[in-house]
């Protein structure tokens, strides 16, 4: 199985981040503007880019302010059952954000596309702490003609 992995630094406190990660609110606020469904656990979360079929997440685990886990149920083929975890930990004045979106069949192209997109999402939620100015989709940088 292949895997997407990133880590950041971000200048917030863990709580504050996790409720980017674990809220409606707060994951429109840096991934994709348009969020439905409940961030609870056993819930399932909708996420829309512009296609006309939604990402739909199950939410596995939320332990604030340290985990957030979803696995994939509704999506591209690519995505299905994979899961994606969110990491956080306190170090010094900032926190580290360890992400992984795991499960992957195999190497796709997409799974370069959807690295680089992550990157970009994450960097994003980073900058919105930090004085900069999250790009949430649709307002996303698009990194080629797939977005």
């Amino acid at each position: 199985m292949s895997e997407i992995r990133h880590r950041l630094g971000i200048n917030a406190s863990s709580v504050k981040v996790y409720d980017a990660l674990a809220t409606r609110e707060g994951l429109a606020s840096w991934w994709t503007q348009e969020v439905q469904g409940a961030s609870r656990s056993g819930g399932s979360l909708a996420f829309r880019f512009g296609d006309p079929e939604p990402m739909v997440m199950e939410v596995r685990e939320l332990s604030p302010p340290e985990c957030v886990l979803w696995r994939c149920i509704e999506g591209p083929i690519e995505w299905m059952n994979t899961r994606v975890i969110f990491f956080l930990y306190e170090d010094g004045d900032e926190t580290v954000l360890l992400f992984t979106h795991a499960g992957w069949s195999e190497t796709f192209e997409f799974m370069h596309h959807c690295s680089t997109k992550w990157a970009s999402f994450l960097l994003g939620l980073k900058a919105g702490f930090e004085g900069g100015k999250a790009t949430p989709w649709p307002d996303d940088i698009a990194i080629s003609t797939w977005g």
